[in-house]
C-alpha cells in the first residue's frame, strides 16, 4: 500500500503548468514536488504528495490531522 505524505509549499518555481515544481516541507525535510496536477496551489497551501508529485490541496487543519496520526502510529515525529 502507498501512502501520500501532506506538506507544505515553501516555494514555487517553473514558467507553465507542465514544469511547474514546487520545494516542500515535510516538517524539517526538504523535498521537490510536481505541481502540474495542482495548478491552483500556491505557496504556504498544504498538498499531498506520492511518488513526486501532488496530487491534491488538502486544508491545514486536514494536513495537522494527519501528521498526529502518523505520530501516534510511530511513523513521523512533529
Amino acid at each position: 500500500m502507498c501512502l501520500a505524505i501532506p506538506g507544505r509549499i515553501i516555494a514555487i518555481f517553473g514558467r507553465d503548468s507542465f514544469s511547474r515544481m514546487g520545494k516542500v516541507t515535510y516538517g524539517g525535510i526538504t523535498k521537490e514536488a510536481s505541481l502540474a496536477f495542482v495548478p491552483e496551489a500556491i505557496e504556504g497551501d498544504y498538498i499531498l504528495v506520492h511518488a513526486g508529485v501532488a496530487i491534491s490541496v488538502i486544508k491545514g487543519e486536514e494536513a495537522r490531522k494527519t501528521f498526529e496520526y502518523l505520530d501516534q502510529i510511530g511513523e513521523v515525529e512533529i
